[in-house]
């Protein structure tokens, strides 16, 4: 196994040195899934997913823009990232779920892993927070990274 990059040789915490790294354009994706209860969901689809909050799309939507421009100040051992690209794309899928999709991208010396995970994260919290007046069963799920390029390795998820 190797060794553990964000301790030091004193078993301390730190941040990666990325100095010697390559610049390359780096891309990650994630998603996130939020089941609301039928009830819930129809009402929502009836009124366009607009709540007296506001709409929960657009909502969301700008809370994950936010997360992910804000992702070092979260993540203690993060990167501050100067990013090219950040989009979050939500639709609706079957069973009651909001697909809550993340996409980041930089031209820098480290990935943007973190980035996409915590602005798919905290859309799907915001949603949460949008429709919990009409129920607080609401599941949020299967938060994953769905694809990273750029780096010393890629991945995609199968």
């Amino acid at each position: 196994m190797s060794k553990w990059n964000h301790l030091n040789e004193d078993g301390n915490p730190q941040m990666v040195d990325v100095s010697n790294k390559n610049n390359t354009t780096r891309t990650a994706i994630a998603e996130s899934r939020v089941i609301l209860p039928k009830e819930v969901f129809e009402k929502l689809q009836a009124q366009d997913f607009t709540t007296k909050k506001g709409s929960v799309f657009q909502t969301a939507i700008l809370a994950g823009i936010m997360a992910v421009k804000n992702t070092s100040q979260l993540i203690p051992l993060c990167h501050p990232l100067p990013l090219s690209k950040c989009t979050v794309d939500i639709k609706t899928g079957k069973d009651y779920t909001i697909l809550i999709e993340c996409t980041a991208k930089v031209e820098g010396k480290t990935g943007v892993e973190m980035e996409a995970l915590t602005g798919a994260s905290v859309a799907a919290l915001t949603i949460y927070d949008m429709c919990k007046a009409h129920s607080h069963d609401i599941v949020i799920s299967q938060t994953q990274l769905v694809h990273k390029s750029g780096g010393k390795s890629d991945y995609n998820r199968g």
